[in-house]
């Protein structure tokens, strides 16, 4: 890639089984993830280790078999599964004599991308800033130290790379500025919400889980979905009208996580997030058909666990039951599934044909009605919700 990214460039994958419990062994995501960001993948090649090799990640013996076999099949990128250090991706260039990029850069590749909004683009600039700050070392060759012109004192000024450093730390600062002013006018958004006493919910879930397809069929929006990874990264707020219960809900569709979401994403993506965070319900939305889901579900709930949403309601939507086989259809459509000791009512729907999703509508109805008559939320202003009419306007 390295910022001229070529839509057939064709990359060699590698993965590395340390013993971890969720190691894909067909290396089917990264597979996905480089097909998203327009990459060609021509072959994988995995292998097992013990621990990282600190020179090479995967040891000078197997770093001469990549080579080999990206000669072999004229793969011009090398992309690894796991997350590189400055040294080992450095050192890795050297020996293979091609760029190597890891799973990290490659997100963030497709976050840049595929981020439409004003602070979506702040957010994924922030994240790349940060993951390259710490990378200077390879980018750069031009090293040497740079002397005064004409007119000045002379002598050793700063280094090449001294300076390239204090302008991405000055980028980073100025980006976070705009960023802390993007929450500001998020929080201001939120709080305009509860005025307009909307009960809030925000579908999360695994990236390409079936989110956006759900959010269109409940809100009648016209969000992008689309069958491949990361194809909403920012966030969709829309009103739901729910006639059973003659009121609103506020439907938020947020970015989808993934395993290995770097910390800086997380971080950078606080503010749309926190979407999730300050929801009344949360409806994690999880592709029943991929056999890997119980590895997806562990994800999500760590990255809500980071931006502090461990403990906002949930429920389990499980999505795209049209594309289970018959002898793997739930025998009931809504059910209760345990979560760490906790019972979470748990309801299967199918967002592409709409089965389930009246079910939803209906459920969700009932809870907006359960939750108003709470008296501790009756006391809150912001669940007056005698207002309400059935034609809200969008956020």
């Amino acid at each position: 890639m390295n910022g001229d990214l070529v839509d057939t460039t064709p990359a060699l994958l590698v993965g590395v089984d340390f013993g971890l419990p969720h190691f894909d062994a067909e290396l089917d995501e990264l597979s996905q993830l480089a097909l998203t960001a327009g990459l060609k993948p021509v072959a994988k090649m995995t292998c097992k280790r013990k621990a990282p090799d600190a020179a090479l990640f995967v040891g000078s013996g197997k770093a001469d078999e990549i080579k080999f076999m990206a000669e072999q099949m004229g793969a011009k990128e090398v992309l690894f599964d796991q997350s590189l250090s400055p040294a080992q991706q450095r050192n890795l260039e050297r020996h293979l004599g091609l760029p190597v990029n890891d799973r990290t850069l490659l997100i963030l590749e497709i976050f840049g991308q595929r981020a439409r909004s004003h602070d979506g683009k702040l957010q994924v600039e922030l994240a790349r800033l940060q993951y390259l700050s710490t990378r200077l070392v390879r980018r750069w060759s031009h090293l040497e130290r740079q002397r005064g012109g004409i007119g000045t004192r002379g002598g050793p000024g700063e280094t090449q790379i001294e300076l390239d450093r204090r302008m991405i730390n000055d980028a980073i600062k100025r980006t976070k500025d705009r960023l802390s002013k993007v929450k500001k006018q998020r929080s201001t958004q939120r709080r305009q919400r509860d005025r307009r006493n909307s009960f809030n919910v925000s579908l999360v879930g695994y990236t390409n889980a079936g989110k956006s397809t759900l959010f269109n069929a409940l809100v009648k929006a016209r969000a992008y979905a689309a069958d491949q990874l990361f194809a909403t990264l920012d966030t969709t707020t829309r009103q739901l009208y729910l006639g059973e219960a003659g009121r609103s809900a506020s439907v938020s569709d947020t970015v989808g996580f993934i395993r290995d979401l770097p910390h800086g994403l997380i971080d950078a993506f606080q503010a749309t997030l926190q979407e999730a965070a300050d929801a009344d319900l949360l409806l994690h939305v999880v592709d029943a058909s991929n056999p890997n889901y119980p590895e997806q579900m562990n994800e999500v709930k760590r990255v809500l666990r980071e931006i502090g949403a461990e403990d906002v309601p949930q429920w389990l939507i499980f999505n795209k039951i049209d594309t289970i086989p018959p002898e793997r259809q739930p025998l009931e459509m809504f059910d209760l599934y345990e979560v760490d000791g906790a019972p979470l009512k748990r309801l299967f729907v199918s967002a592409q044909t709409g089965q389930g999703v009246p079910m939803l509508r209906q459920m969700l109805a009932e809870e907006v009605l359960r939750t108003v008559s709470n008296p501790e939320r009756e006391s809150d202003p912001r669940f007056d919700l005698d207002n309400f009419g059935e034609n809200e306007d969008d956020f």
